[in-house]
């Protein structure tokens, strides 16, 4: 009896077994797994669990929050614009975002014009008060030529205006000092040669834009004079892109391109110490794209004396005429190195074909000369003067200005 009821305890024991077996095998098999207790319902939350309600339950899209309301925070004005920012503080952002008016260019070296009677007053009234003399004799004509040659005038058209002068002088025989003025006015006036074509070609050409190559040594203000020729053109209504074609100095694709952000101008720049032809010849592609009126290019000041920068500024030519021709080549000269200007100017001549000369910080020197001794010695006309370091600054060459003002009392 008693080996029976254990048999029969055994079997009962081996059921369960076998059920509790299949029990775990079926589980395994359909891949379910007990749900993970949730932190915060089933137990309390501690160091690394997420104590707020669980993910899947049902949430509030953003649109039906209210931020304000959620954080205790006081309803904003109805005028206040969207963000954190007030009325006046937008205004503000507003402002420095509005693109600078450029002056016209239209008489501006008449306004500049006291700025350079100031600093030419040595050779006008110098040459007034020697030939407004009751007796002139050689003496005072040795110092007219003396005062001539000191402003940089050069040896060919100082002895041309000695000759003219004295000639005149010696036939109408006055030495009234408005009369000698008047005098002195004229045949300047021919010295500088009012005829020569003045004019920029910066303006859009058919089907393309006006293509500007602005060149020169180093320190002679080709950045800032880039910059100023665009306010030049977007004063007289063009659309401009410029190209950083300076990409060896640091700060000169920087500079450019403040230059442009003030007036709107485009700028295209290249990698520092990248070709520079390819940046040109990208400038004038986009500015070809975009329908512009001017493309003006900003190259890197070289020595003329180093011939392989100096070729390298003929490819940077030749590469950009491959697409369109380049309809001024502006030279930028530092009036105040005076007569070592020249040397500079024959050599870029030779290799990039000048059309135009800019003389900048005219008035900073009393050596007004350079005006003539450059045309003579290129056969190209002074087309702009920088007259002060301001963004309209830059000014066309206007000869009867340039002659009042150096005659100016």
């Amino acid at each position: 009896m008693d080996s029976a009821l254990l048999y029969v305890v055994l079997g009962v024991v081996l059921l369960v077994l076998l059920a509790v077996g299949a029990a775990l095998l079926l589980r395994r098999g359909s891949g379910v797994s007990a749900p993970a207790p949730r932190p915060g319902i089933d137990y309390a939350p501690g160091v690394g669990d997420d104590d707020s309600v669980p993910r899947d339950t049902p949430r509030r899209s953003v649109d039906v929050v209210d931020v304000g309301a959620e954080l205790g925070a006081p309803e904003a004005p109805a005028d206040q614009p969207i963000g954190l920012v007030t009325p006046e503080e937008a205004a503000e952002l507003e402002g420095l975002l509005e693109l600078e008016v450029p002056e016209p260019a239209v008489g501006r070296m008449r306004r500049l014009r006291a700025r350079l009677a100031r600093s030419q007053n040595t050779l006008g009234r110098g040459l007034l008060t020697l030939l407004s003399r009751g007796t002139i004799d050689d003496d005072t004509w040795d110092q007219v030529e003396e005062t001539l040659l000191t402003a940089d005038l050069g040896v060919g058209p100082t002895t041309e205006l000695m000759d003219r002068l004295r000639t005149r002088v010696r036939v109408e025989g006055s030495s009234d000092p408005a009369a000698i003025r008047a005098l002195l006015r004229e045949e300047l006036i021919a010295l500088v040669d009012p005829s020569m074509d003045r004019e920029v070609r910066a303006e859009r050409m058919g089907d393309r834009p006006g293509v500007v190559l602005v060149v020169g040594v180093n320190g002679t203000g080709k950045t800032t004079t880039t910059g100023k020729l665009a306010r030049l053109a977007i004063a007289e209504g063009q659309t401009v892109v410029l190209g950083a074609a300076d990409t060896f100095r640091a700060a000169a694709s920087d500079q450019l391109q403040t230059w442009g952000d003030r007036v709107g101008a485009a700028v295209v720049r290249g990698p520092e110490g990248g070709d520079p032809a390819a940046v040109a010849f990208d400038a004038v592609s986009t500015g070809m794209a975009a329908g512009v009126d001017t493309v003006i290019i900003d190259t890197a000041g070289r020595l003329h004396t180093k011939t392989g920068l100096m070729d390298e500024l003929g490819k940077v030519k030749r590469v950009v005429e491959k697409q369109s021709p380049i309809d001024e080549v502006l030279l930028v000269l530092d009036a105040t190195t005076g007569q070592n200007g020249l040397v500079q100017a024959r050599v870029f001549a030779e290799v990039v074909d000048v059309t135009g000369i800019v003389l900048t910080k005219l008035d900073g020197t009393a050596r007004g000369g350079i005006v003539v001794a450059v045309q003579r010695d290129l056969g190209v006309p002074v087309k702009l003067v920088g007259l002060g370091e301001g963004p309209d600054d830059l000014a066309p060459f206007e000869p009867d200005v340039f002659v009042e003002a150096l005659l100016e009392e």
